[in-house]
């Protein structure tokens, strides 16, 4: 196994932890994780639409925000950003607006994803900034954590096809 897989996989486990870290019974667990230049962790989130009534409150949103709270500086360049599930178009356009330079994702997302499955927004040729994109990082495991939460008898009861 190379040193970056082993890296992005350590990653998503930490994301696959942010998912499912705080009582929020009601939000999707998606987790996300922003890693500085130096593979530093800058910050850590899961959902918090349902918990916070905030449609924005995408864990990649939650952690871009209070990474350049951290770092005083909107420009994220440097940053990967690691998240369980493959990003919606709101959560593409912003890692891209961002200036993130690595996305690793866990599950993909056939109805919403917006990095190959149903959009590409990240690799647009049209777009100022693409980054580099390492999708289905421990995918099984991600996937699994939103099948539990959808599951018929689970918080959800069945309502796919929501991040």
């Amino acid at each position: 196994m190379t040193e970056r897989r082993e890296r992005h996989e350590r990653w998503m486990r930490r994301a696959l932890e942010a998912a499912t870290s705080v009582d929020a019974p009601d939000d999707v667990p998606v987790g996300a994780v922003l890693y500085g230049p130096d593979g530093a962790e800058l910050a850590a989130a899961r959902n918090e639409r349902e918990a916070t009534h905030d449609p924005t409150a995408h864990a990649e949103v939650l952690v871009l925000r209070a990474a350049a709270r951290k770092r005083r500086s909107w420009r994220l360049d440097g940053c990967t950003l690691v998240v369980t599930l493959e990003p919606c178009t709101m959560c593409a356009g912003a890692l891209v607006l961002a200036r993130i330079d690595t996305l690793v994702f866990g599950a993909w997302e056939p109805k919403t994803g917006a990095v190959g499955s149903l959009w590409d927004v990240v690799r647009d040729r049209r777009s100022f900034h693409r980054p580099e994109v390492y999708g289905g990082v421990l995918e099984a495991e991600c996937a699994l954590l939103l099948r539990d939460f959808f599951r018929e008898d689970g918080p959800r009861g069945g309502a796919l096809g929501e991040q």
